[in-house]
């Protein structure tokens, strides 16, 4: 040997021999070969007391005992032959001699010299030896690469039974000859031995196969196999059921017997459950709303009667009687009642994530859906978990600019009912609902909505889509509304109901003890004056219109009376007084004035006037023009009439807010409309006092705008409104030659002329569209941009001056300028300044240079 090789073995020594079997060929016996096992015991005692004589024994022992417990070299045989015994028997299971009987004895009997002598050195155990044998080397090198190839497969049943293949024939060969040769020499410890070997044998396969791809493997199979025996996808027959059944057992018990059935499984076990009640709940109950619930009622005994005896026929399979693995294997009453609050959970879960469908679809009854939240929430996780998911689903699908304020108002009210049942405290609905009103606080139209819909007649088959018709029954269906909570509610002593608030309620929660959708609407705002101020805008267009039954305003204005104060509400009871009393006003002067009578030879003509306290109404429309003489001469008389009831007052007529009943009289035809008043004055304007009177070329009457205007003294706007209104009703018609002329249509085409003539279906459409460019009544009430842009027409002149004198000025030193020269001060801010510029510069009036205004030349 070299020196270098002397080297090499003392830093890496060659590998004990112990595990190899000793050479046919040994030396100190003599031997001149061992070419297999004679049936012939060798003429040996295994007993000597020379150690040099002994050792040489031990040596012989060892060469014999291996030699015959060694395995071929190559891959297990495979099992689906009829003939399995006899192809093993042989090369896996050779014939077992006295001779070899005695080596194994002298080897592993704790009676015989050479292992007593042995029995502390590990590299002399033969049973060591054996694991290294057929653990270490055949089943790394021959076993394991098969087995790896099947778990590779898509199908996991194959792969399964493919696994449990090849470990069943291992286990299967790897013990024959210690169990029948070997175990039963070790004088009493061949149980221990075989315990011992066993969980050598586990641990080996838990560290050479890949843990992370049998898991997931069996994980899948029992959830396949739990699905189908639970029935959570599709139902299976008697029989069926019966076959899967004793097919998972027998896997089960294969796992089991293979070493794979430990603590390993059973977690495996539990996530599947988990999810599989998860999955259940999901498929069973999403979307099953209906009130009167019984879900959590048909959960809790499907848990008990399916779910948990499925575990414990499981569990049965997969238990053990090593202390090891049997601790907390045992299925009591109380896990199951602990797995049925856990379905009780899911389920909450579920409906958590459900709960904006369900307050959207609170109209279609989804109550159901409440109660079985209601058993969910009882604890402080669950009810924060519920309203932080909740909060954050509403910022996603509802608080967004493209929603409509109609339809978050609608599920705001819904939110409110919802919540009323599921937590009558309220705690839950102040969480949720902050975010909503104030959202709603930042729109500009939720003020007009609300009052509008308060307003509204809840049996309108189309209240139009600025208006709640569920506000307006709630309006209507409100027994009490004078009933309002009183600030010192906590304080009446003599509430034997009384409850303190909840451990989780904010520090400015207030309790609430009935449902108030009114209320909650009402308050969204933080001051009263943009509430009232709006009501006071809408409420002056009810009463304007032709209405004799103003019980819903009534109404109204007692249930905003008790929440904002009489103080706050004194001009919109002042305009309601008017309109009531001007009924018995205009009753007494229509008597003292004959205004009644018809004059002969005269049209006839009735007026109805309502009187009304400038003062306290809002800015109306006093438009001026020209109205027939028959109404002139009226109004003049029912002006001396109100002088005399009332001698220190004095009428201004608001021509503009009227509306007038027209009867049209023609060749084919009779036509009664109520209009406004500058249509009955345009329509009347067409009218000549000779029915029969053509003009010079036998046509009827026509007129041109411009001519409406000077005779009239209306606006171009108002003119313009009023022929196109009557064009849509299909009494005027523009001249084909000159648009801006119009005349009468006396007689209408017949239907065979409309079919023939394509100036009839000119004039049809000219007259549907005309009709819905009309359709909308005009508004008596000024809004807050008219009056808005009425004022900024004044501080025009200011502007025009400024630039005009000092030049370009950016828009801050506009505003200061204007806070100075104006009298009274200047009562708009930037953004509304900035707002009337901009629409001067669109009309070419102003441009913007570097940020400053200048008069554009």
């Amino acid at each position: 040997m070299t020196a270098y090789n002397r080297i090499f073995e003392a830093v890496f020594p060659p590998p004990s021999e112990a595990s190899q079997p000793t050479p046919k060929a040994t030396p100190l016996l003599g031997s001149g070969g061992f070419e297999g096992f004679s049936e012939t015991p060798l003429d040996i005692d295994w007993n000597t007391q020379d150690n040099a004589t002994e050792q040489i024994q031990w040596e012989r022992a060892w060469h014999i005992a291996t030699t015959f417990l060694s395995l071929p070299s190559e891959e297990l045989p495979p099992t689906d032959s009829d003939d399995d015994h006899d192809r093993l028997q042989g090369k896996w299971w050779k014939p077992c001699t006295r001779e070899i009987k005695a080596a194994i004895k002298y080897l592993v009997s704790p009676e015989s010299q050479g292992a007593s002598i042995r029995r502390h050195q590990q590299e002399h155990s033969l049973l060591q030896w054996y694991f290294d044998e057929a653990g270490l080397r055949h089943f790394l090198q021959y076993v394991r690469p098969p087995i790896l190839k099947g778990l590779e497969r898509d199908n996991f049943a194959q792969a399964i039974s493919s696994l449990l293949t090849y470990l069943e024939r291992a286990y299967t060969i790897y013990l024959h000859n210690l169990q029948i040769y070997v175990y039963p020499l070790c004088s009493g410890h061949s149980e221990e031995h075989q315990k011992v070997f066993m969980f050598k044998l586990a641990s080996l396969f838990t560290y050479a196969l890949p843990q992370q791809r049998i898991n997931d493997i069996l994980g899948e199979f029992l959830r396949q196999r739990a699905e189908a025996a639970l029935e959570v996808q599709t139902a299976l027959s008697n029989a069926e059921q019966r076959d899967l059944g004793d097919h998972t057992r027998i896997v089960l018990w294969k796992l089991q017997e293979n070493g794979l059935g430990d603590s390993r499984l059973q977690k495996i076990l539990a996530e599947v459950m988990s999810d599989v009640l998860s999955e259940h709940i999901r498929r069973t109950y999403a979307g099953e709303w209906k009130s009167q619930s019984n879900v959590t009622t048909k959960l809790r005994y499907w848990v008990e009667n399916r779910f948990a005896r499925f575990i414990v026929e499981v569990m049965s399979i997969l238990s053990t009687t090593d202390a090891r693995f049997k601790t907390g294997t045992e299925i009591v009453l109380s896990d199951v009642e602990r797995w049925q609050e856990i379905a009780i959970g899911r389920l909450g879960i579920l409906r958590t994530k459900e709960l904006f469908d369900v307050v959207v679809a609170w109209k279609k009854d989804s109550k159901g859906a409440i109660e079985d939240l209601k058993r969910y929430v009882t604890t402080t996780a669950a009810r924060t978990h519920l309203t932080n998911s909740f909060s954050e689903v509403l910022g996603r699908r509802l608080l967004q600019p493209g929603a409509a304020t109609t339809a978050i108002l609608q599920v705001y009210i819904s939110i409110i009912r919802a919540f009323a049942i599921l937590d009558p405290k309220g705690v839950l609905l102040d969480r949720v609902a902050r975010p909503i009103r104030r959202y709603l606080r930042d729109r500009d139209d939720t003020v007009a909505i609300v009052v509008s819909s308060l307003l509204a007649d809840s049996k309108d088959p189309s209240p139009g889509p600025d208006v709640l018709s569920e506000l307006a029954e709630e309006m209507e269906n409100s027994d009490d509304v004078s009933a309002q909570e009183d600030d010192d509610a906590d304080l009446d002593f003599e509430d034997m109901e009384w409850m303190p608030d909840p451990v989780d309620a904010g520090p400015d929660y207030r309790n609430s003890k009935r449902l108030d959708v009114i209320g909650s609407l009402i308050s969204l705002f933080e001051t009263k004056d943009i509430f009232v101020k709006e009501f006071q805008q809408i409420l002056g267009e009810r009463l304007l219109r032709n209405e004799q039954n103003f019980e819903k305003e009534i109404c109204v204005l007692d249930l905003l009376k008790v929440r904002f104060g009489e103080a706050s509400l004194q001009a919109c009871e002042v305009m309601l007084r008017d309109v009531l009393d001007s009924r018995r006003v205009d009753a007494v002067i229509r008597n003292d004035q004959n205004l009644a009578m018809r004059t002969r030879g005269a049209p006839y003509a009735e007026v109805h006037a309502r009187i009304l306290s400038h003062l306290f109404w809002p800015s109306l429309h006093d438009e001026s023009f020209s109205i027939p003489p028959e109404i002139s001469a009226i109004q003049a008389r029912y002006e001396k009439g109100f002088e005399t009831i009332k001698p220190s007052r004095k009428l201004t007529w608001l021509n503009a807010l009227g509306q007038v009943t027209v009867h049209l009289e023609f060749d084919d035809r009779f036509i009664t409309e109520v209009v406004q008043t500058w249509q009955a004055s345009v329509i009347y304007a067409f009218q000549d006092n000779d029915p029969d009177d053509m003009t010079d070329d036998g046509q009827p009457v026509a007129k041109t705008v411009a001519q409406l205007m000077s005779e009239l003294s209306m606006s171009e706007s108002y003119v313009r409104n009023g022929l196109t209104f009557w064009v849509g009703k299909l009494v005027l018609h523009p001249s084909a030659s000159s648009p801006d002329t119009y005349h009468v249509l006396e007689t209408l085409p017949s239907s065979a002329q409309r079919t023939a003539s394509g100036s009839a279906t000119t004039l049809l459409t000219a007259a549907a569209a005309a009709g819905a460019a009309t359709s909308a009544p005009a508004p008596a009430v000024r809004s807050e941009e008219e009056i808005m842009q009425e004022k900024m027409e004044v501080f025009w002149q200011f502007v025009v001056g400024m630039l005009t004198n000092q030049g370009a000025m950016p828009l801050t030193r506009i505003v200061m300028m204007l806070k100075v020269v104006v009298p009274g001060g200047f009562p708009f801010g930037n953004e509304e300044l900035k707002q009337f510029l901009e629409g001067r510069v669109k009309e070419g009036r102003l441009e913007v240079v570097g940020g400053n205004y200048r008069i554009k030349a």
